[in-house]
Parts: structure tokens; C-alpha cells; sequence
């Protein structure tokens, strides 16, 4: 019993140093959101060049994945994700710099958001299996996972509405206009990077350095193993892949759709940028809602259980979002950056569907890595670096969102990427998760 205890007590100070890192990845990740409105002002770009600071950021996790995971397992978590900072430190800072007058360079943005991207791969690769490892797997470190994705889902509702409250005007928007919220990131960095250089954080994999590192298991018969050797990891790298597609498609276009002119070559509904942005950031806050009711209830309920209902229900979210006409509204409240006030404003009912997908959203991430890497074992950490690499997902199904908005002329069109992304991950809460490659050792 004291035993136990003191192992609880000893975990409390990494994982809140996860839950920490959880935030940062957010606030930086979605900075690419309410910068594309700026970008595509101040460089009179399209739709789905505007988008590429978001792909930038993403593919930068199949640059990025694989060498994260074998950065995990020589060097530790704490040396990883250190390393990560100073890296996003760098990336964001280039971003910064990239509007400055002297400067006024979209290459110099993208090259920001590519590096910015190396970070986030490589603090994704460390907090989703160190919690896991934490909470011993299964519905305990589903539960912790889906308790850091709070954090992760607070600084996204955060910094998409904080910035669209800075930008106001979205036809007048410069990248100076976000520099506060490019200064909280270079801080929240600078921050930690000082606390986490002096806590101890549990070296699960440091301590297996010495059996045979980086190494492949041989059966009897002389077979290689390693994590592709499981049907439903395999199947769960996909489902992460297209997951994207859902989590960042739905508001990246939600903003999109509601602050681009109506009378633009993609129509769109006309908002104030701020008031968008706020309507935007309230998916964020849905996914925040969704994580702590989803890790208040992932000690009784399944990662699989979880994954099945919230994908139905966002698979008719979405049909509906598409299908409803928008001249059927309600409405919203949003902060208005042009006057610096709340104000109420009718959006169409569709974009409020959208909007609640961010519940539906909530815990896929954490429930989908859960059952991917079930009975892994010994594979975990590489497995960890692959899932990173998958999520260069966004990098490719956001901008493709975006080109098929520029060419259907039609925000509601291009949702039938997500569409299509939410019915894969309800087959693989179906059928794919199943491990049915048990006969091979991990340990």
C-alpha cells in the first residue's frame, strides 16, 4: 500500500511537466490557423496556399517521426523534448521575423512553420507513450492521455480566438498584428525549457538501452519482427493520418468560410475576422469539453467504445453541416477585434454542427493511439515515432481541403475531406483495432 503511494507521488511532477508540454503543442500547432487568414492577406495567396504553414507544420512530422522515435530511445524524454523546445524556439521566432518589413518573405514564414513542425513531431513523440507508460496502458493511460489533451485543447481555444481578436480586419491583416501571440510562444518555450531542465522525468527507455537497442526481435524460425508486423498498428497509422483531416480541416474551414467575403472567388459569409475566430475557437473549446468528460470516464469505458460513438455522431455532424441550407441560423456570441467587444451574431446552423464536431474530436487522438499501440510492448517507442510521422496528415489533407474549395467555388464541398477521414476511423473502431498478431514476443 505505501509502496504504491509513493510511486503515485513520485508521477505527479512528470505528468504535469506532460500535461505542460500538451499545452505547448497546441498553442504552437494551431498559431498556423489564424495566421493562414493573415497570410493570405499580406501575400495575396489562395486558399490553399494560404494553407501551407499548416502543411509546413505537419509534414514536418514525416520528415521528423521516425527520427524522433530513435531520439526517444538513445537519448531519453527529457533530452528529446528539451531539444524540441530549442527548436520550436527557433521556428517560431523565424515566423516572427518573416513579417518584418526589412524581410516580408512567405518562404521565411513556411521555413518557421516547417521547423516549428520538427518540435511539435518530436514533443508529441514524448508525451502520448510517457503518459501511457505512466498510467500502465489500457483504460488508465487512455485516461491520462485524454486529461493532457485539456491542456491541449485549452491552449487551442486560446490562441485561435486570442489571435483573431489581434488580426480584427481580415482584409487589412499583417503578421505584425500577431506578434503578442508569437511573443507568448517564444515565452511559454524560454519557460519551459528552464523548469523541465531541472525536473526528473521517469527513463522507461534509457533503462532498456542496453538490451539490445534499436534491435529487432528474431522468432525461432528466424523471422524479424517489429511494430509493422501488427495488423492494427498498421491500420491505427492510417486512422491518425486521416484523423487530421478531421481535427484541423473542421475549424481551419469553419474560419475560412465565415471571415472570407462574400463576394470573394470562394464565397464565403462575411464575419469579422475576430468574431470568426471566435466562433472557430469554440471547437477547441468543444475538444476541451470533450477530453476531461472523456478522461473522467475513461477508467469505466474503453478507448474502442469511446472511438465508435464519437465517430458516428461526428459522421452526421458533418453530412448535416454540408447539407443544411445557410440561410438556417442561429445564434453566436464572438469577440469582435475591429471594436474590441463581445458581440452576438447569426452564423449558419451547418457551421454550429462543425463546430460541436470538436466534442466528437475530443478523444480520438488519445484513443486511437491507445489501441494502435496495444501489446506493442518493446515496440512502443518506435511505434510512437511512426504515429508522429503519420500526422504529416495535415500537411496533406488541409491544403487538398482547400484546393477543393478553390475549385467547387464551395467551403461546403471541401468538408467531404473530413467526411471521409471520420468514416475510416469508425471502421477502425470496428474492425481494426484488433490485434491479431499475438503470437509475437514483446518483451
Amino acid at each position: 500500500m505505501s509502496t504504491t503511494q509513493t510511486v503515485k507521488k513520485n508521477y505527479a511532477l512528470p505528468i504535469a511537466m506532460m500535461y505542460l508540454l500538451f499545452f505547448m503543442i497546441a498553442f504552437v500547432t494551431n498559431l498556423c490557423n489564424p495566421m493562414a487568414v493573415i497570410v493570405k492577406n499580406q501575400f495575396e495567396v489562395s486558399n490553399a496556399m494560404a494553407q501551407l504553414g499548416n502543411a509546413a507544420n505537419f509534414i514536418a512530422y514525416a520528415v521528423m517521426g521516425i527520427p524522433a522515435g530513435i531520439l526517444l530511445k538513445r537519448i531519453g524524454y527529457k533530452k528529446t523534448a528539451l531539444t524540441a523546445i530549442a527548436v520550436g524556439f527557433l521556428g517560431v521566432f523565424l515566423q516572427y521575423v518573416s513579417g518584418w518589413n526589412a524581410v516580408q518573405s512567405y518562404g521565411v514564414y513556411l521555413a518557421g512553420a516547417f521547423i516549428a513542425g520538427f518540435c511539435m513531431c518530436m514533443l508529441n513523440t514524448v508525451v502520448n507513450p510517457m503518459l501511457n507508460t505512466l498510467g500502465g496502458g489500457g483504460k488508465k493511460g487512455n485516461q491520462l492521455i485524454q486529461f493532457g489533451g485539456v491542456g491541449n485543447s485549452l491552449a487551442a481555444t486560446f490562441v485561435t480566438i486570442f489571435v483573431g481578436a489581434l488580426v480584427g480586419d481580415a482584409s487589412k491583416a499583417h503578421i505584425s498584428d500577431a506578434t503578442p501571440a508569437l511573443f507568448v510562444a517564444l515565452g511559454i518555450f524560454l519557460l519551459v525549457f528552464i523548469v523541465l531542465s531541472f525536473v526528473r522525468i521517469p527513463e522507461p527507455e534509457l533503462d532498456k538501452a542496453s538490451e539490445a537497442s534499436g534491435k529487432q526481435a528474431v522468432s525461432p524460425a528466424g523471422k524479424r519482427y517489429s511494430a509493422f508486423s501488427f495488423r492494427h498498428f498498421n491500420l491505427g497509422i492510417i486512422a491518425i493520418f486521416l484523423y487530421m483531416g478531421v481535427e484541423v480541416g473542421i475549424p481551419t474551414y469553419v474560419l475560412q468560410y465565415l471571415s472570407t467575403a462574400t463576394d470573394a472567388a470562394t464565397p464565403g459569409f462575411g464575419m469579422d475576422s475576430g468574431v470568426a475566430a471566435s466562433i472557430a475557437g469554440v471547437f477547441w473549446l468543444m475538444m476541451l469539453i470533450g477530453r476531461l468528460c472523456g478522461g473522467l470516464l475513461g477508467g469505466r469505458f474503453s478507448s474502442r467504445a469511446q472511438i465508435l460513438f464519437v465517430s458516428s455522431v461526428c459522421i452526421l455532424f458533418i453530412v448535416l453541416g454540408m447539407l443544411l441550407p445557410t440561410t438556417s441560423t442561429v445564434r453566436f456570441f464572438g469577440f469582435e477585434g475591429s471594436t474590441g467587444h463581445f458581440v452576438s451574431a447569426d452564423i449558419p446552423v451547418g457551421m454550429m454542427l462543425l463546430v460541436l464536431c470538436g466534442l466528437c474530436t475530443s478523444v480520438c487522438w488519445g484513443g486511437i493511439f491507445n489501441m494502435a499501440v496495444e501489446g506493442l510492448g518493446k515496440y512502443t517507442s518506435v511505434a510512437s515515432g511512426m504515429f508522429m510521422t503519420m500526422v504529416c496528415g495535415g500537411g496533406i489533407l488541409i491544403p487538398l481541403q482547400g484546393a477543393i474549395a478553390d475549385i467547387s467555388g464551395s467551403f461546403l464541398v471541401s468538408f467531404l475531406v473530413p467526411l471521409v477521414c471520420a468514416v475510416y476511423i469508425l471502421f477502425y473502431a470496428l474492425v481494426g483495432y484488433k490485434n491479431v498478431n499475438k503470437d509475437i514476443v514483446t518483451e
